[in-house]
């Protein structure tokens, strides 16, 4: 099949999601939000549902199941950019650090629009 992807472990997407994920759990586990139980564990689910919804909208067969799994991963992009603010707002010292990971979060939501958009020309063609 040429260069064509077999699993979603060689996805960007996914391999950035899951840089996500050991990001923002060292941030979580390493400083004062390890104490800030909903914080944390809202933080930490967000993350790996990008990393999930990625790796099962890609093992899904149908276009339309694709669709809606990568969609909730790019959503959750939004709302684990929402999170790092929060962070900022409630733990000042964290500021620079959760402002800096946005860049990925963005990057992360880009490469799954990829996706969606690559989904749509699989079942238009």
């Amino acid at each position: 099949m040429g260069d064509r992807i077999q699993k979603f472990e060689d996805l960007e997407a996914w391999k950035t999601a899951r840089g996500l994920v050991v990001a923002f759990y060292g941030l979580t586990l390493e400083s004062e939000l390890a104490k800030d139980f909903g914080l944390k564990g809202q933080i930490q689910r967000t993350a790996v549902s990008i990393m999930s919804n990625i790796a099962e909208g890609f093992e899904r067969l149908s276009p339309a199941e694709k669709r809606q799994f990568y969609n909730v991963a790019r959503a959750s992009c939004g709302e684990l950019r929402s999170l790092s603010y929060v962070i900022g707002d409630v733990q000042p010292r964290l500021a620079a650090r959760s402002q800096a990971m946005q860049a990925d979060i963005e990057k992360c939501g880009r490469l799954i629009s990829g996706l969606i958009r690559a989904n749509e020309k699989r079942t238009v063609s």
